[in-house]
């Protein structure tokens, strides 16, 4: 009973901090590529609810990918819709690997994740749902070795 007691007062506070360490996202969300490739007119959505906008937020992009991706970078297309339904269009590249052909990314095993800021101290214009449109921007018609693509805002 005593070891059992010790054991929970030296627990007990890792819990209670690991708990209060919570993190600042509003958003974070991954959506599957299809195995067989990503179509170049595949898009994935994702909808952000922005309740504050007041404050600033960082805008980022996640790329998941196998090794057998066939490119050192990746281009993106981006088309942003604010809840007035205003469009914005934007284009970003990832470099996933280093002039020399290593990954870039994180990560154990063979899949490496590639997390590349898209907007730093962003103000959303006003509260509601934005709409975020992901297409690739690469000549293939069905890019491979790409595995997921995310969006996290916080």
């Amino acid at each position: 009973m005593r070891k059992m007691k010790i054991k929970t007062a030296f627990f007990l506070p890792i819990l209670f901090f690991l708990a209060s360490c919570g993190s600042d996202n509003i958003y974070f969300k991954y959506h599957s590529v299809n195995p067989d490739g990503w179509h170049k007119d595949s898009l994935f959505v994702f909808n952000i609810d922005v309740e504050n906008p007041h404050r600033y937020y960082d805008v980022y992009i996640n790329v998941r990918h196998a090794p057998n991706f066939p490119n050192q970078n990746l281009w993106l297309f981006i088309s942003k819709i604010s809840p007035d339904g205003v469009l914005t269009n934007d284009t970003i590249e990832f470099f996933l690997a280093d002039h020399r052909g290593r990954w870039l990314g994180r990560g154990a095993g063979s899949i490496k994740e590639m997390q590349v800021r898209y907007r730093e101290e962003f103000k959303f214009p006003e509260a509601g749902i934005y709409t975020f449109k992901i297409q690739h921007g690469m000549r293939a018609e069905y890019l491979r070795g790409i595995t997921e693509i995310g969006m996290q805002v916080n």
